[in-house]
């Protein structure tokens, strides 16, 4: 199941702080659509607009053209899974149990999890590469067994969107790229955050650029990652060639000129 988000004028303001600007973002179904931008230019923010934890002051976040702030708690999360940065939890449960959670917008409250739960659950570690993990108590896992097993928890969910904060955060390469690879696979339309643009232009269909809360560029990781944009955005020098294996941009950061 697929679905298309699509955010029209978008806003979020606190404080007198206006943390994202008139955001207008669109993925087909299917798409892995990217977030980049500097440390402060609003991702977090304007994930957190979609997934339901912050209502934007100005606009609206559609999903198949229904707004998701009119939609009970539990109808979003049916629809859409999310993994954000600060996703961590000190409950003492297990692994296998904390995956689970993601089959509960999907049952009634007082519903235990079925052997189909567990079924889905042990798949989901197993895609991630931490099913031996499964009966560990949750809190003494490193920060990146942590994330995947996050991940694994949105998928069994088996959303229509999956929207991830920064997914490949405390994981290795071999990791950052199974998960990725897992996402851009999975049969949903996934918006994500990414600090890392060689992993954004190898991954993403499309990608939107935020800078001080503004979406100042969109489009294939072949019109966005230009050297220009690079150095007005982030303030850096850098050549982008293209990859002889993949085809897709390849960003090579210069050191700052003495």
């Amino acid at each position: 199941m697929t679905a298309s988000l699509s955010l029209e004028g978008l806003s979020y303001e606190t404080g007198g702080r206006l943390l994202v600007d008139r955001a207008d973002l669109t993925t087909a179904p299917g798409e892995t659509v990217g977030l980049v931008g500097p440390n402060g230019s609003g991702k977090t923010t304007l994930l957190r607009c979609v997934y339901g934890t912050l209502r934007p002051t100005h606009g609206r976040a559609l999903l198949d053209g229904r707004d998701l702030h009119t939609m009970t708690p539990k109808e979003r999360a049916r629809r859409v899974a999310t993994v954000p940065q600060d996703g961590g939890t000190e409950f003492e449960l297990t692994v296998r149990e904390v995956v689970a959670m993601g089959r509960s917008p999907h049952k009634r409250f007082w519903e235990a999890d079925t052997a189909a739960d567990t079924t889905l659950a042990d798949e989901a570690l197993a895609q991630v590469g931490i099913a031996g993990l499964a009966p560990r108590a949750f809190p003494t896992l490193s920060g990146g067994e942590r994330q995947r097993a996050l991940v694994a928890r949105a998928l069994v969910q088996r959303p229509a969107l999956l929207v991830l904060d920064e997914p490949t955060n405390h994981l290795d390469i071999s990791h950052q790229l199974g998960i990725l690879t897992l996402i851009e696979r999975s049969a949903t339309t996934s918006l994500l955050a990414l600090h890392d643009l060689n992993l954004a232009a190898h991954y993403c269909d499309r990608i939107y650029v935020l800078r001080a809360g503004r979406i100042v560029a969109s489009g294939t990781p072949h019109d966005v990652l230009t050297p220009a944009l690079l150095d007005t955005v982030y303030g850096v020098k850098a050549e982008v060639s293209e990859h002889p294996v993949t085809g897709r941009p390849f960003v090579v950061y210069l050191p700052p000129s003495t």
